[in-house]
């Protein structure tokens, strides 16, 4: 419980920000569209500081770099409240970002490492509510300090948590020891490092009138170079950062795809709704997020009756049914109004909520379905980078669909904006179920033990 505490912090911020962007927006004087910045940037310093925080756990001892983790994300929650423009507030949030990122593969480090066997899957479990609760409760805590106090609460309650935790952290878990990490691929490091977050930051700028489109492009093409060099370095390396060779495995290498295009949608979501709720709607932050919450309350009803479900229809199957309708139910909210029945959206939302989680579990285990057991941990760290650049493409996309479409009638975002952005993540997820359409009928059964299905 207490590892927990940091990871509901991290988790909570994650979905906390984006129903009081409108209010941040106007109050540090940019558009609420300018701020997919703050949002891009925070999930791609999870990207490229999640692969190194093993090695920095062992090299400098997990606890020590779990205490500097929750002391790096206060003081980025300090700088994001101060900040008074959109370059100063996207700079926090890196910061943020960078101490979250060691937050949570160190704090399963240490209870990996400190609890007995015999009470491991009681532990984890524990630690895995707050990654539950967290985005539940995100939304509503978000809409109510931005609507009743002020947007800037939503970072500075990180404060008290972080310092409680490391209070706790401190008095209460046993050290642990340093231990001879693996070398570190720090040439790997710096070109992954350059080419995900020029790449991101090039999608994201491309269309944003307050820059230069030069900006945007430039920064692609360096993405893109950065992008070669590293696969150019991987393949000469012994131990590179992110390894290349683990597309080899069929089933893995269609997860991930698969995943990664289904999750532009997941990403765009949390961005797009609270926006149309609030610009396009006419409704406050808190009633906003007392709207948005219940995707959330989907994701983690989905848990139960997960693995029966895969176990009876198959991963194929269930796979492609989820993300099919998960795209459907994504692109319908192009088509909700003012004059749409709360019920109807929330009902929509849940639903929705509900696939998307079920598919999202089936494909973390499928991903493991045909990995040598030597290269899981190549194919954890691959997974996670690739669920945090995909989370943020989405909401560069969704952004950069937003600014082509208000700049075509002069600026200022209507109704109609939100629709079209709606219905091109739509779009891009569905291209998902095109990869899990041509997985193997029998992919994922070794993970299950399939009921077998008579004819009728």
């Amino acid at each position: 419980m207490i590892l927990a505490i940091a990871l509901f912090m991290e988790r909570m911020d994650s979905t906390i920000i984006a129903t009081s962007l409108p209010a941040i927006a106007a109050d540090i004087g940019t558009s609420p569209i300018a701020l997919k910045l703050a949002v891009t940037s925070y999930l791609v310093a999870l990207a490229v500081f999640i692969p190194i925080s093993g090695w920095m756990a062992d090299r400098f001892g997990a606890l020590n770099i779990f205490r500097t983790a929750i002391g790096v994300f206060m003081i980025g929650s300090i700088g994001c409240a101060f900040s008074g423009s959109i370059g100063a507030f996207v700079f926090w949030r890196l910061v943020q970002g960078a101490g979250g990122s060691m937050m949570t593969p160190v704090s399963r480090l240490l209870l990996v490492r400190g609890t007995p066997k015999h009470q491991l899957v009681d532990a984890l479990a524990w630690l895995t509510i707050p990654a539950l609760v967290g985005p539940i409760l995100g939304p509503p805590v978000g809409g109510f300090f931005t609507t009743y106090l002020s947007w800037h609460w939503i970072f500075w309650i990180n404060v008290p948590i972080g310092i409680a935790g490391t209070i706790l952290v401190t008095k209460l878990l046993p050290p642990v020891e340093p231990r001879e990490p693996k070398p570190l691929d720090f040439t790997g490091f710096f070109l992954s490092g350059i080419g995900f977050s020029a790449f991101v930051f090039g999608i994201s700028v491309v269309s944003l009138p307050a820059l230069p489109m030069y900006y945007g492009y430039t920064t692609i093409a360096i993405g893109i170079l950065m992008g070669i060099a590293y696969l150019w370095h991987a393949k000469r390396t012994e131990h590179p950062l992110l390894d290349p060779r683990m597309f080899r495995y069929p089933i893995f290498r269609a997860s991930i795809i698969g995943a990664s295009n289904f999750r532009m949608g997941l990403g765009a979501l949390p961005f797009l709704m609270p926006l149309m709720l609030q610009l396009g709607f006419g409704l406050t932050p808190f009633q906003s997020g007392m709207v948005t919450f219940i995707t959330a309350v989907g994701s983690l009803s989905s848990k139960f009756g997960a693995a029966r479900t895969f176990a009876l229809f198959g991963f194929r199957r269930i796979l492609i049914v989820t993300t099919f309708i998960s795209a459907i139910l994504l692109g319908i909210n192009a088509l909700f109004h003012p004059g749409t029945p709360m019920w109807l959206i929330m009902g929509c939302l849940l639903i929705g909520g509900i696939l998307r989680s079920m598919a999202f579990s089936g494909i973390s285990a499928m991903s493991f379905g045909d990995v040598d057991e030597a290269d899981t941990g190549q194919a954890t760290a691959i997974n996670a980078v690739a669920q945090r650049v995909s989370m943020a493409m989405g909401v560069a996309v969704a952004g950069a669909s937003l600014d082509i479409t208000s700049s075509l009638h002069g600026g200022g975002l209507l109704l109609s904006d939100f629709h079209i952005a709606f219905a091109v993540v739509g779009l891009v997820s569905a291209s998902s179920v095109i990869t899990f359409w041509r997985l193997p009928p029998q992919a994922g059964d070794d993970l299950v033990r399939r009921r077998p299905r008579h004819a009728d």
